[in-house]
């Protein structure tokens, strides 16, 4: 999908990593758009360079050449310290073991995002509940990662990556550690913050039913796009 003004756009992305002393390529003039208020699934063989992808665009990983611009910003010319900055600002998180903190409470794993700004405890408490209020999930706001099912910590995880109301949501397969139903529960939350709130949604999966979520789907293979795209 092209778009007039793409929110992501990488342009001729070239990312390699050394393994044992051997030069491994996974994207090699990588190019692609997506749109501002988009949802993408993105699915592939293991070792395709899925995460990779998704660790550039949220300024986890550097590419090596090309240009990677978010919301016409060019990422891959800044600092470390204001790619931190503008991470914390503009990306949300969502990865499939949910890196909860245990001897935190849902409210103040939730919090954690925007103990790295200056808001007054008051406008962080505030932020955390209608985080939760979002995912269903504010009457545990006191309740530790042990006494929630798997589905209830991965939307607690998604309530943490949206608190700080981000452009952009990054999903490393956000259901692939839970069954059937609670997958569909949290698919049904990122969709509706997709088609409600406007996020920009990235997500990587091995599951064709959650890929059905997104928008369109796209498939790597080997560092490439496979021409062929599946609307959902």
């Amino acid at each position: 999908m092209t778009a007039a003004h793409p929110l992501i756009r990488l342009a001729n992305v070239t990312k390699r990593f050394t393994k044992g002393g051997q030069d491994v390529p996974i994207f090699n003039r990588l190019t692609m758009e997506i749109a501002s208020g988009d949802f993408v699934a993105i699915m592939g063989p293991s070792g395709s360079g899925k995460t990779t992808l998704l660790n550039l665009l949220g300024g986890i990983d550097r590419i090596d050449k090309g240009e990677l611009s978010i919301a016409g910003k060019r990422i891959d010319d800044l600092s470390e310290s204001k790619l931190a900055a503008w991470r914390a600002a503009n990306v949300g998180f969502i990865f499939q073991f949910y890196n909860l903190m245990p001897m935190l409470t849902a409210a103040e794993n939730v919090e954690l995002p925007l103990l790295l700004t200056n808001l007054p405890k008051v406008d962080r408490e505030n932020r955390v509940m209608r985080a939760l209020s979002v995912v269903g999930l504010h009457e545990r706001w006191d309740h530790y990662p042990r006494e929630m099912s798997g589905g209830q910590q991965q939307r607690t995880a998604i309530a943490r990556a949206i608190v700080s109301d981000p452009q952009l949501l990054l999903c490393d397969e956000p259901t692939g550690d839970l069954d059937r139903e609670s997958a569909d529960a949290v698919l049904t939350i990122l969709r509706l913050l997709n088609q409600e709130l406007g996020k920009t949604i990235v997500m990587v999966t091995h599951d064709p039913a959650a890929a059905s979520y997104a928008k369109r789907t796209l498939r790597l293979d080997k560092g490439t796009f496979v021409p062929t795209e599946v609307a959902a």
